[in-house]
């Protein structure tokens, strides 16, 4: 069981930029694709970004592309959602998750998830 802890969260304006990180607790990381999800009040969860075992390829969610960059350190066990131009709508829960099968863009396919951290985008 892998366990997933997110940080680097919180309150910023519109246009500043945050770093989140995903910690794993086990060092079968590295062989996992790894995906970000974020969830706003009242809607479903939905894909933000995607990062093979290795590094490379990434994928990005169109509202997200240019702005947001996924990257990973598999020997810290560690990955990485950095966040440029922060728009108000980017404000959600955001979710770090790891082992997807079958598929990267849907929630359900992803069997590891972290617990969430808060980012508030103020206008």
């Amino acid at each position: 069981q892998v366990q997933l802890v997110e940080s680097g969260g919180g309150l910023v304006q519109a246009g500043d930029s945050l770093r989140l990180s995903c910690k794993a607790s086990e060092r079968t990381f590295s062989m996992y694709a790894l995906g970000w999800f974020r969830q706003a009040p009242g809607k479903e969860r939905e894909f933000v970004a995607h990062i093979s075992a290795p590094g490379s390829p990434t994928t990005y969610a169109d509202s997200v592309k240019g702005r947001f960059t996924i990257s990973r350190a598999n020997a810290e066990n560690t990955a990485y959602l950095q966040m440029n131009i922060l728009k108000p709508e980017d404000t959600a829960v955001y979710y770090c998750a790891l082992y997807p099968r079958g598929g990267i863009y849907e929630a359900s396919r992803y069997r590891y998830w972290g617990q969430g951290t808060q980012v508030t985008v103020s206008s």
